[in-house]
């Protein structure tokens, strides 16, 4: 954020920033989703709904689930958040207590880690590498396990994932929910970048039991950051403390933003172009970046980011980034946001933006890493 807020001061002088560091689209709200929310403004539909969301809403997200995944979700199991943000509140507040043990992915969204600490809960880091396939296992939570000398209490995971791109397959999916389920660990699986995996098998936790908590989001595939709306698939048993918490902490998501969530269900056609767009700048990115000097320190099998290794020519990746958006108006994230012990050898690249964007970005960097080696 610290980066952004530069760039975003650069951009206000006048300066040709390109920001790669926020997962941001660079498209806007499918078509669908303005003409349902322009409709709901002209009968004053910007009130409260029901905390757990509408039911328009609720069913349609069953429906997506009936569509993409072949099963059957209850829509009364269905929760609509303020953004997928309000819903990891909701999900470890009536998950966990003070003082309990949460695993996380090792570098994984810094959200996660805040929030967890913010609640009062412990938070064991597990190191994601190639020998675990850049995801949790349950030999790697057997052994954080260890050695944070406490039973895990949570799980979260991330498929596909921030900032790795990791997709976790759905045998290796199961192998974690089940290990979960056999120790009574809850099992949370976000699931805010469904939609954007270029490589592997795109699994809910849904299609493998009914026990874990899901959280999605209207965000990215769907391109709404802005409209502050997303979703939870619950147990039945959360269901009530969750709407008792969401009526405290929220109310309810806005009721325009609801409407239009509904709507961006139709609108595949037209975000699946959206998509092809990621898919290019991937593919040209995987190619470029080795290229000059930036080696991936993990896959590009889904969302749209690059993690890479800039080792070559810093070991502070805050500093890097700073002088990178300073001399060539170029804006990533610092991998310290995401691996708090590794992460300053390493920078999150967003991809969300337009190709055009894209090719110049790197076109600059080139020119600067050349000047470095």
């Amino acid at each position: 954020m610290d980066i952004l807020a530069e760039a975003n001061r650069r951009k206000k002088d006048g300066r040709p920033v390109i920001s790669m560091s926020l997962g941001q689209p660079a498209h806007p709200a499918p078509k669908a989703a303005l003409a349902a929310a322009s409709e709901a403004l002209k009968h004053g539909r910007i009130g409260y709904t029901d905390a757990l969301g509408l039911l328009e809403l609720r069913e349609a997200i069953a429906g997506h689930y009936r569509v993409q995944h072949g099963i059957d979700v209850d829509p009364a199991r269905i929760a609509v958040t303020t953004g997928s943000s309000a819903a990891f509140n909701l999900a470890f507040l009536s998950l966990f207590d003070a003082g309990d043990t949460v695993a996380i992915a090792r570098p994984g969204y810094p959200a996660y880690r805040n929030i967890l600490k913010a609640l009062g809960l412990k938070v064991v880091e597990v190191p994601v590498t190639a020998e675990t396939g850049f995801t949790l296992t349950p030999a790697s939570l057997e052994r954080a396990e260890t050695i944070a000398g406490c039973k895990l209490k949570g799980v979260l995971l991330a498929s596909p994932a921030n900032p790795t791109g990791t997709v976790t397959g759905r045998e290796a999916l199961k192998r974690l929910a089940t290990y979960c389920e056999s120790r009574s660990i809850a099992f949370i699986s976000d699931e805010i970048y469904h939609g954007l995996t270029f490589v592997g098998e795109e699994t809910s936790a849904l299609e493998i039991t009914d026990q874990a908590v899901v959280i999605n989001s209207f965000s990215k595939y769907y391109c709404m950051t802005g409209w502050r709306v997303g979703w939870m698939v619950l147990p039945e048993s959360l269901v009530r403390p969750v709407e008792c918490l969401a009526q405290s902490l929220y109310i309810s998501a806005p009721e325009l933003s609801q409407i239009a969530a509904a709507a961006a269900f139709g609108a595949a056609e037209e975000l699946d172009v959206y998509k092809e767009s990621y898919h290019t700048n991937r593919d040209f990115l995987m190619e470029r970046l080795p290229q000059i000097g930036l080696p991936l320190a993990s896959p590009m099998d889904g969302a749209f980011y690059a993690y890479v290794d800039v080792s070559r020519f810093t070991n502070d990746s805050m500093d890097f980034a700073k002088r990178m958006l300073t001399e060539i108006d170029v804006a990533a994230t610092p991998g310290m946001d995401f691996d708090p012990t590794e992460g300053h050898r390493a920078l999150r690249i967003s991809y969300a933006g337009s190709v055009s964007d894209i090719a110049e970005a790197v076109g600059r960097m080139a020119g600067w890493l050349k000047e470095k080696r």
